[in-house]
């Protein structure tokens, strides 16, 4: 019963969209500016470092706090793997938006640093030195997406961490399909601090 309240309830927390509601709150919808998406690279292009920032900590929230929750509970790794999948599939297939939401970088951040916060460490400081010699945000996040599943093989070393890490790095990647074709076609925006 447990198993399914932190499933059913880690769906519903990863669907609240966190960036369009943060930007309602500044009088946009997210959704009709920018790229168009509602997460945190949108939100800080459109409304700002602070509430870009806002999105990124409450999305990566979404993802941490569910995994967190099922290993408190002493939940084997089956459910802290399908708590931090049901959390990151809730945002970027959200309830509340008609089943569309997000690209997921943030909440899979968030997922990632509950399963393994050293392989989190690894992945970031490849999207550190990805995004500072391109400065494309969304190469960096395809990179690191790609990265995390070899990391956590050989950080952890569990194959429920690793199938879930691989099932999350390849949805990033999916959700970032169109960023690769203005990647390969040179429209892609640059991030500018």
């Amino acid at each position: 019963m447990n198993e399914l309240i932190i499933i059913v309830g880690a769906y519903l927390l990863g669907s609240i969209p966190t960036g369009l509601l943060l930007a309602k709150a500044f009088g946009v919808d997210i959704r009709n500016t920018g790229s168009g998406n509602i997460g945190a690279t949108n939100v800080y292009r459109t409304l700002g470092r602070t509430v870009g920032v806002a999105t990124l900590v409450g999305d990566c929230l979404k993802g941490l706090l569910p995994v967190l929750a099922a290993k408190y509970l002493g939940m084997a790794d089956i459910w802290v793997a399908a708590a931090g999948l049901a959390a990151f599939l809730g945002h970027v297939y959200t309830v509340f938006l008609g089943f569309k939401g997000g690209k997921g970088v943030a909440t899979a951040l968030g997922v990632f640093l509950g399963i393994s916060p050293l392989s989190v460490l690894i992945a970031l400081g490849i999207f550190v030195a990805v995004v500072f010699t391109s400065r494309f945000i969304s190469l960096g996040s395809i990179t690191a997406a790609a990265a995390m599943p070899v990391i956590v093989a050989v950080v952890e070393r569990k194959p429920l961490l690793i199938g879930v890490t691989l099932i999350i790095g390849l949805l990033v990647i999916w959700k970032h399909r169109e960023n690769i074709r203005r990647l390969r076609q040179g429209t892609e925006n640059r991030f500018k601090a």
